[in-house]
């Protein structure tokens, strides 16, 4: 029975992804900020799932996660959901300041923390679900699309680092396009907007498949794709918005 760890397990792909687990049979440790959401997950299934409230700004935030894995028994794979997102044309800095706290600075002590148990067990999975934003610069979100390439570049870093240390640590880089997901509820008219469940299908599966890297789906990776052909000058002049 595998045992998986969902940090952000409380909303959006997190969720989803933690309900296909519980029907796969797996053990689901869920964390979140959202007390009633672990609470509700947790009553789909008692014997499988564990819970424990976090917050990744949050310096104790490991202990909370040391404390759930031991509950659960261990842990084969790491799924870190957690992360804000806004469009701040207006360039609000606490709104940027907001999103860096949350995608780089809890994201670095949540995977640091994953990474570190993995590599005192006898290794293990980490998967992260960053966002096809980290591919380049979105004017609309310029603190979003910063972290979340980030995100990308910590992932590679660190799968250099396990090789260098010869620990066994694969690692799972899933960028979704545009989801609708609590996170873009207040910031509607994006194109191509994929249903969570859909979306967390192909995560599950991307995960289960131990995928290097994967883009979800593939009208967003032909997408990717182009967004990286257009030169620097271009992509400067381009205006990148929601409909």
């Amino acid at each position: 029975m595998k045992r998986i760890v969902i940090v952000g397990a409380t909303s959006g792909m997190g969720y989803e992804v933690a309900r296909l687990a519980i029907r796969a049979g797996w053990r689901v440790g869920a964390a979140g900020r959202r007390v009633g959401q672990l609470e509700a997950l947790q009553a789909e299934a008692p014997g499988q799932v564990e819970i424990e409230p976090l917050d990744v700004t949050d310096p104790r935030a490991p202990e909370y996660l040391s404390r759930l894995v031991e509950r659960l028994g261990g842990m084969d794979i790491y799924l870190h959901s957690s992360g804000i997102g806004s469009r701040n044309e207006a360039l609000d800095p606490q709104i940027e300041l907001a999103t860096a706290r949350t995608n780089g600075e809890g994201f670095i002590r949540m995977v640091t923390a994953a990474y570190a148990w993995f590599r005192d067990h006898d290794g293990g999975q980490i998967a992260v679900i960053s966002s096809i934003a980290g591919t380049r610069g979105l004017g609309a979100a310029p603190a979003y699309s910063a972290t979340k390439r980030m995100q990308n570049t910590y992932i590679d870093a660190l799968a250099q680092l396990a090789h260098m240390q010869h620990v066994n640590i694969r690692f799972t880089d899933i960028r979704p396009g545009f989801v609708a997901t609590p996170l873009l509820a207040n910031d509607g008219g994006y194109p191509m907007l994929m249903p969570a469940d859909r979306v967390a299908q192909r995560i599950f599966r991307a995960i289960v498949r131990r995928r290097r890297r994967v883009v979800i789906d593939a009208r967003f990776a032909v997408l990717v794709f182009f967004w990286k052909l257009i030169p620097a000058w271009l992509w400067e002049r381009l205006v990148i918005r929601k409909r």
